[in-house]
């Protein structure tokens, strides 16, 4: 077993907090796992640690891009991988932490992504669908790889593009691909730990009063610079939840009231989908939170599941 810890779960469980928690027992640093924490100048919106939460404990994977910027999970295990394998070379802990599954479950089987070369490929498939919609290059995947292309829905154009692209490039359906990297074995082998509440109210509390905190916080000032700066709304950052609504709270699509209440509908139904994603590793040792139970408790059921936990 590696000395690697990945604390999974839904948005507001606390993952943030036993990660830091963690990391200071057990000499680690931690590496986040969330696909909106990645971009610059969104803090409040993603439950970014803030420097008093980190207790000083270091942090990757945060502000590392420009909300400008389309990030992959090929990106973000090119870019998180060498840190962990410096973490761990250092007979230091890794603690991944974080919501997004696909980040978390990329990173530790060590997933090989089909390369995106600069050869205009992509950018002459854009182009075609430009010209001449999605439908010709659906069909053209349909010839090639219709696995793909069954699961494809016309909107999805950027997965269509990349299908394509994949066999362009590589002479290897997409769908070939992902089967070859599904027989490797995973590169590390984690604790996994699981935070969620054993009443489904209270963990839809917690993230009510998340969401009326952050606009506390000032979560609507931040959507504003994010636009002043030119972010465009169709940018992969401003899909976020909490933006997007407050984005079109501001241009007068629906009020402040009512783009925040779809905010925590829209948080609420995203933590289902983080359980439905993370209930299928069967190796993830669940903690269900009680309500009122203090975090010490919380605590000392974690490190119960940790072999290599030094008491």
């Amino acid at each position: 077993m590696d000395k690697i810890i990945c604390i999974a779960g839904p948005t507001a469980s606390g993952k943030t907090k036993l990660a830091v928690q963690l990391a200071k027992v057990l000499n680690g640093e931690v590496i986040s796992c969330d696909s909106m924490q990645i971009y610059r100048h969104m803090d409040i919106g993603t439950a970014k640690p803030t420097p008093a939460e980190m207790e000083g404990v270091p942090h990757h994977m945060l502000s590392v891009a420009d909300p400008q910027e389309a990030f992959s999970v090929g990106r973000y295990v090119e870019t998180a991988d060498p840190i962990l394998q410096r973490i761990l070379s250092q007979g230091k802990t890794a603690i991944l932490a974080g919501g997004t599954g696909l980040y978390m479950d990329a990173i530790i089987k060590g997933n090989s992504f089909a390369p995106y070369p600069a050869t205009g490929r992509r950018q002459a498939l854009e182009a075609q669908v430009q010209k001449e919609g999605v439908l010709p290059l659906l069909r053209q995947l349909e010839e090639i790889d219709p696995d793909s292309a069954k699961r494809l829905h016309p909107s999805d154009e950027k997965r269509i593009i990349r299908a394509l692209e994949v066999y362009l490039e590589t002479g290897k359906t997409i769908t070939q691909h992902n089967l070859e990297t599904q027989t490797i074995p995973p590169k590390y082998t984690p604790v996994w730990l699981g935070l969620d509440f054993a009443e489904r109210a209270a963990l839809y509390r917690r993230i009510d009063l998340r969401v009326d905190s952050m606009m506390d916080a000032g979560l609507l000032s931040e959507v504003q610079a994010l636009l002043a700066m030119g972010v465009p709304e169709t940018a992969t950052s401003m899909q976020a939840i909490g933006y997007k609504e407050l984005a079109a709270a501001l241009h007068g699509q629906c009020t402040i009231e009512e783009a925040v209440s779809q905010i925590k509908q829209s948080s609420r139904r995203y933590a289902k989908r983080q359980l439905t994603w993370f209930r299928r590793n069967s190796a993830i040792q669940w903690l269900m939170r009680r309500d009122a139970e203090d975090f010490q408790s919380i605590f000392s059921r974690a490190t119960a599941n940790i072999p290599f936990f030094d008491t």
